[in-house]
Parts: C-alpha cells; structure tokens; sequence
C-alpha cells in the first residue's frame, strides 16, 4: 500500500498515453466480455428448467422441411410421450422490417399446456383457442408497438402467401403472455404465436403440415429412448426424423451461421494479440524514459527485487483496471442485446469473470516481466551516465 502513489505517479507520468493505451485494453476487454458469453450461450446445456423434458422432433434433411400432421397419432403413441404439439415458422413481417417479430403458428390449446414459461390469463388462453384468427404476442412487443387486446394486428409473411396470392394477413389480439422469470421475459420483446388452424386453412401451400413437432416427454430419464424410439418409428420412410432436446435443437439453429467457439476464438485472438503488443510498447517506451528515475530509487536504497515488482504491479494496475472495467460494462449491457433476437441473455457468471482475470494476469506478466528484468538489471552508475 505504501507504494500506491509511486505506482500511480509513475503509471500516469505521460497521461495522453496511459489513457489511450487504457482505453484500448477496456474495448478489448468489452468484447472479450461480450463475445465469451456468446460463445458461452451458444454452448449451453438447457434452456431452462421448463425445457427439460421436451424434445424436438424435425425433417431429417432439414428444420427447413416440413414434416406431415398424419405423424401425430403415431408420435403420441410412443412410450413415454405424455403430449404433443407442433408449430410453423410464419416469416411475419410487421412494418416492413423483417426482424422485429418471430412470428410461428401453433395449435392453440396444446401450446398453452405444454408450454408452463409463457404466462397468460385463462380467459386469454381460451380466447386464443376459440378464435381462429387469434393471435397473442409478447408483453414486451406490446408495450414496443403500442399493441392492446382487441388490436387487429396486419402481419405479412415473406414465406407463406393466402389462398388468393397475398401476403398480407390480418389478425386480432386476444392474448398477451409474460415470461415466466427474467430470461423468458426478454424473449418476450420480438415473440408472437398466431392460431394453426386459421394458418393451416388459409395459406395456399395447402394444409396438414408442420415445420417442427414439440414432444413432452414423461420424465428426463426418458428422453434418450423416447427420441431414438421416434426417429426408429420413421427410419425408411418418407418423412424421417431427427429428435433432440430443446437445447440442441436452439443451439443447431444458431450454429447455422458457421462454427460460434472458432469465430469468437479469431475475433478475440487478434484483438488480444495486438492490444498485447500496444500494451507493451507503452511498458517499453515508460521504462526507457524513467531509467534515471529507477537508478535513484535504487540509490535511495531500493532493492532489485523492489524495483521488478514495482515495475510488474505498475504493469498489472494499467491492464487490470482497464480490462476489469470493460469487463464490468460488457456485465451492464449484455444481458439485454440478446432480447432483440428471440435468445436468452447473455450469462456473466463466476467463470466469465475468472477468465478475464487470468487473461487480465497473463498480459500483465507478458507486457511487463521484460521491463522488469531490464529494470532489475539496472546499473545505477550506467543509468546515471546515460549509458
């Protein structure tokens, strides 16, 4: 502690500089922050707890492809499916922007049961099932567009035109639905479901067939069998199947981008290097211009070994607080740039944050362990001659 206001006199000798440099590792350590929870996001185990006993049932080839509802009846008789629904990716597009709305029509009565996350008023939930031009939407898109119960919402499709060659539909708002915690909340802000059977009738690529089915399953031990026992049930035929968890069926969509751990891996090792190489040519250029500052430390009696860890701290205050600061930020603002896209927050846990330490101690010992040296080495009558 006593050698704080040495530490910082000297850290701040040049200030334009040390703020510059301070500035560069703190947008490093943002996007550290940032892009580690993406690819920490990305490589989660669940959804949530609700999730846990739910599987996906898709297109073999493809989420893409369709899958018949003459499927129905011989998925539910499976061992250990307690209930089934299925849903179908809409393409809605509200106001002429094609990314403010996720919009899937599913059969109304099934999605409310299986799905105990999205909360609603009973009353809704019978509206959305009795109406079949019925649609409910997320708490937080209402309150972004101004949407209210008894709204006629107009929604156009950039995938599934009417019967008579329009996309655009109209429906009426009998239902909003709130999260049930914070990270379903989020999900909220972009999320609207549409009545199947209004769906299933009007479009004019005919009737009778779902993008996906969601498979609750009787208990988590089942899950595994319960999956092998309905791809088994296809294999060969016409319509086969690819069964998963929830999880991995969120975390195969998102991957369609490309492989998230490789990018995030470039993105952060570029960044990394060279904020490592400006971080020390600031250590350098201090060092070469305090040389006769440290020849009178050691003169009043510092020692070498004072005088190397005087330098390493120095080292560590100039990274550690710019990057634990970046780190901070990224923790403030990150949980909510996700909510735009339909995908839980972002998570800044323990481990994120032990992480930034790590790499926070790394490149201090990398940035300042050759000035150190160099400092301990000093000779005082060198440095005092300018030699």
């Amino acid at each position: 502690m006593k050698y704080f206001r040495l530490l910082f006199a000297s850290l701040f000798r040049k200030k334009t500089r040390t703020i510059l440099t301070m500035l560069s590792i703190f947008s490093a350590f943002l996007l550290f922050g940032l892009l580690s929870a993406v690819n920490a996001l990305f490589n989660s185990s669940g959804t949530g707890e609700v999730a846990s006993t739910r599987l996906v049932v898709q297109a073999r080839t493809s989420f893409t492809v369709s899958l018949p509802l003459s499927m129905l009846p011989e998925i539910e008789a499976i061992p250990g499916v307690q209930a089934v629904s299925w849903r179908q990716w809409f393409g809605a597009v509200y106001q002429d922007s094609p990314n403010n709305v996720f919009g899937f029509a599913v059969p109304a009565a099934r999605w409310t049961a299986m799905f105990p996350e999205w909360v609603m008023p009973e009353d809704q939930k019978k509206a959305f099932a009795e109406t079949r031009t019925g649609i409910v939407v997320g708490k937080l898109a209402a309150e972004r567009f101004g949407w209210k119960i008894g709204d006629k919402l107009p929604l156009s499709s950039n995938i599934f035109p009417k019967k008579d060659g329009s996309k655009d539909w109209q429906f009426d708002i009998v239902g909003i639905f709130d999260g049930i915690d914070d990270n379903y909340r989020r999900q909220t802000s972009n999320q609207v479901y549409i009545n199947f059977d209004y769906f299933d009738e009007a479009n004019q690529f005919g009737a009778g067939r779902a993008g996906i089915y969601n498979v609750q399953v009787a208990q988590a031990s089942l899950m595994e069998s319960v999956a092998a026992a309905i791809d088994a049930r296809f294999l060969n035929s016409a319509n086969e199947t690819k069964s998963q968890t929830e999880s991995e069926f969120q975390l195969g969509f998102a991957r369609q981008i490309g492989d998230i751990g490789l990018i995030v891996t470039a993105i952060l090792s570029a960044v990394m290097f060279t904020i490592l190489l400006l971080t020390a040519n600031t250590m350098m250029q201090s060092l070469r211009e305090r040389i006769p500052e440290l020849a009178v430390l050691k003169t009043l009696g510092f020692s070498d070994g004072t005088v190397l860890m005087l330098v390493l701290v120095e080292a560590l205050l100039l990274v550690g607080m710019a990057g634990l600061a970046g780190m901070a930020v990224a923790t403030a603002v990150g949980p909510g740039l996700t909510a735009s896209i339909g995908f839980p927050p972002l998570p800044f846990d323990l481990a994120a944050w032990l992480r930034a330490l790590g790499v926070i101690v790394a490149m201090a010992l990398l940035v300042g362990l050759w000035p150190a040296l160099r400092a301990q080495r000093l000779s005082i009558v060198d440095a005092l001659a300018g030699r």
